[in-house]
């Protein structure tokens, strides 16, 4: 774990474990039932699938890395924060979007150490699309290095929103950014998966994306991806807290001071 070529080697078999659970993913998305979704708040869903593969994520993820803890969404494992690593994993990113037979959804996967984020992966599974980095490399899409957008223009940006579950607390914010940015910037998209989402800003298809009220889970992947590829991760106010994904505004770095400042107004 200590020399790029571990790193890239750890990474190419964390590919292999993401896109193994994205085909199970969606083999159980063609017989889905919706009398297998629970509800763990208020619209906010999950089902046998998300559980089987968490259960999966962590049995193969284990075998990789024994001496890791894990921080998985649906819980199937304690954390244990003396570990040397730490997997952060969200086993369907886009629950929603999945059991409407939606897309984007995911499978995403990140590994860290006690001071910093180590590799990510990102697996869309309705695209087929994977999306990887690790700590001083590029990021990659399907094999093919992936790049920010040049855009710098806020007229011109393509941006990304999420409305987290959290919507008695976010709804202010959610209102005075649409306010502001509806007719103003180039589009608004509302897509329903943090994760790969911040691939998209990584891969030129956003410029940015906004949304508060996530788990770390959730950016972990995507934020590392996101940075090896050119962009920025900040929370609102342009500190670094947005590792626990309580604020998080992504971006191709260009259109970022702007941002901050209209949410600097709220």
């Amino acid at each position: 774990m200590n020399t790029m070529m571990d790193l890239t080697l750890l990474t190419e078999k964390v590919r292999a474990v993401a896109i193994e659970a994205g085909a199970f993913i969606r083999e159980e998305r063609k017989k889905f039932d919706w009398n297998a979704v629970e509800k763990k708040h208020a619209h906010d869903y999950v089902s046998y699938v998300d559980k089987e593969s968490e259960k999966r994520l962590v049995s193969s993820l284990n075998e990789l890395l024994p001496e890791a803890s894990f921080i998985a969404e649906e819980g199937s494992v304690p954390q244990n924060e003396n570990a040397p690593y730490c997997w952060l994993v969200d086993p369907l990113d886009g629950t929603t979007n999945f059991i409407h037979n939606n897309a984007p959804y995911c499978v995403s996967i990140a590994l860290r150490d006690q001071k910093e984020l180590l590799l990510g992966v990102v697996y869309e599974i309705t695209h087929d699309e994977c999306y990887w980095t690790c700590k001083g490399s590029a990021s990659y899409l399907n094999g093919n290095k992936i790049h920010v957008s040049q855009v710098n223009a806020l007229e011109d940006a393509f941006i990304a929103l999420g409305f987290p579950y959290a919507s008695d607390a976010y709804k202010p914010i959610a209102i005075h950014l649409v306010d502001r940015l509806y007719g103003y910037v180039g589009g608004l998209r509302l897509m329903g998966a943090a994760a790969v989402e911040l691939c998209y800003v990584a891969a030129g298809r956003f410029e940015a994306r906004i949304e508060a009220f996530l788990g770390p889970w959730d950016i972990a992947a995507g934020a590392l991806i996101l940075q090896n590829a050119g962009g920025q991760v900040t929370d609102f106010k342009g500190g670094n807290t947005y590792h626990s994904g309580r604020q998080v505004l992504a971006s191709n770095g260009k259109t970022h001071t702007e941002l901050l400042n209209i949410l600097g107004e709220w």
